[in-house]
């Protein structure tokens, strides 16, 4: 190395935009070990990927800020180095975007009417409606299959001691008609003033025509659009986006939008992966550019086909055909993949939201997550800024209804909330998708 040395600071190339930080799996240097230009200095762990950390210059270690296994902030450094190299003398936290290209960046924002100012309009979410089974299915009895589990290592696990499962005659139209009906009623509307359905389902009645088309007839509405939309667990956050532009657009003035999944007809009962995760049930609401009402402030949308994998199911609708030799009909889960990226994902939006909206932590008064896991929950509340008793958990009781989750546990403190207390919605779901929503009540 060269006499002419100096000090500086090294940084963790980020993966991905929506990125905010990483894990140090293990680091292949010490204090005062010499490196190379190139060497892989340490393995790294994303939401997205595992990467070899390369050295960008021949130097020494001067002093490591961080241990094996520590969680650190891309924006923070994670090393002090002795070198010679003069391009690292103006070095500072690297740019924070994608470094190969196979790693997709995650939209910000998107259905946003840049182009409209924004006091043309203002959208509301109005009344809310949901539907839950009767039938009240505890871990007990699906532990038929797995001999070495036990009850309280299910709730652990997953943050679940039961669900509710719907009967054997009931459709997912039938769950997604009460919910629109009661949401219906409590917008203070009829149904004649309701101008476009949408609903998000991956269980749907029949591949065609779509559930919102049959929700539309058992409502009695007629002549309006009405249409599906998919985006997994995600996919009520993406319905009222849609709604919003529809209504921004002034194609419609008051849409109803609906979330419904019948996921325990399409569970392998003896995968411990997924049998426990899922109940069944459907939340609705209005929305409206006319009556005034709980105040849409931000959205945020995104998907990332990088993990396709984590969530999947290769059949449609929401039964099991009796022969299904030639493929596998069953929703199928990677845990462990899924909970890094929802993890992280869940935090990064709240935080994202709060700026956006232009907040303080302070100010939120609820945070209603999707109920995918309460672990995942924990994990995210803790990096998100807002204290963890601000998060509504209620999959100790109702399990991961996918798309209906946030209204049915909205549905469970909305007499308690107050006039503009400040809420946000967030949600992860097979895609990969992800969206968050703020509102002021």
């Amino acid at each position: 190395m060269s006499s002419n040395v100096f000090k500086t600071e090294l940084f963790i190339p980020a993966q991905a935009a929506a990125e905010t930080e990483a894990i140090i799996t293990k680091w292949h240097i010490g204090k005062g070990d010499e490196f190379n230009k190139g060497q892989v200095i340490a393995e790294i762990e994303s939401a997205k990927s595992t990467f070899d950390f390369e050295a960008p210059c021949d130097g020494k270690v001067d002093e490591l800020y961080y241990k094996d296994g520590a969680s650190v902030p891309f924006e923070k450094p994670v090393a002090q180095i002795i070198t010679s190299d003069e391009s690292m003398r103006s070095s500072a936290r690297p740019d924070h975007t994608p470094a190969a290209a196979e790693s997709v960046e995650i939209p910000k924002m998107a259905i946003v009417a840049d182009t409209l100012e924004p006091s043309v309009r203002t959208i509301s979410l109005l009344g809310f409606g949901i539907c839950l089974p009767d039938r009240i299915v505890k871990n007990e009895e699906l532990l038929v299959h797995f001999p070495n589990i036990t009850e309280d290592y299910i709730f652990g696990v997953t943050g679940i001691r039961e669900r509710r499962w719907a009967a054997a005659d009931v459709k997912p139209s039938d769950m997604a008609h009460e919910a629109s009906r009661k949401a219906i009623e409590n917008s203070g509307l009829k149904p004649s003033d309701i101008d476009m359905i949408i609903v998000s389902t991956t269980t749907p009645d029949v591949v065609m025509p779509s559930t919102a088309c049959i929700l539309q007839g058992k409502l009695g509405i007629r002549g309006v659009p009405a249409f599906d939309l998919n985006a997994a667990c995600s996919g009520w956050l993406y319905a009222i986006s849609a709604a919003r532009g529809f209504i921004l657009s002034g194609v419609a003035k008051n849409v109803l939008v609906t979330g419904v999944d019948m996921q325990s007809r399409v569970l392998d009962k003896t995968d411990k992966n997924t049998c426990f995760l899922f109940g069944d049930g459907a939340g609705a609401t209005v929305l409206s550019g006319t009556q005034k009402g709980h105040i849409i402030k931000e959205e945020i949308l995104s998907a990332d086909s990088m993990g396709l994998h984590m969530a999947r199911r290769e059949y449609p609708g929401y039964e099991v055909p009796v022969n299904t030799s030639t493929f596998d009909p069953w929703v199928r889960v990677d845990g462990k993949a899924l909970f890094r990226f929802a993890t992280e994902s869940f935090s990064a939006m709240v935080r994202e939201l709060i700026i956006k909206s232009k907040w303080t932590p302070e100010d939120v008064r609820w945070v209603v997550p999707h109920q995918a896991n309460g672990r995942i929950i924990k994990a995210a509340a803790e990096r998100s800024g807002v204290p963890f008793e601000r998060f509504y958990l209620n999959i100790d009781r109702v399990g991961n209804t996918s798309c209906a989750s946030i209204p049915v546990a909205l549905s469970e403190i909305e007499k308690g909330i107050q006039k503009n207390d400040k809420i946000i919605f967030c949600t992860v779901g097979a895609g990969i998708t992800a969206a968050g929503l703020s509102i002021e009540w």
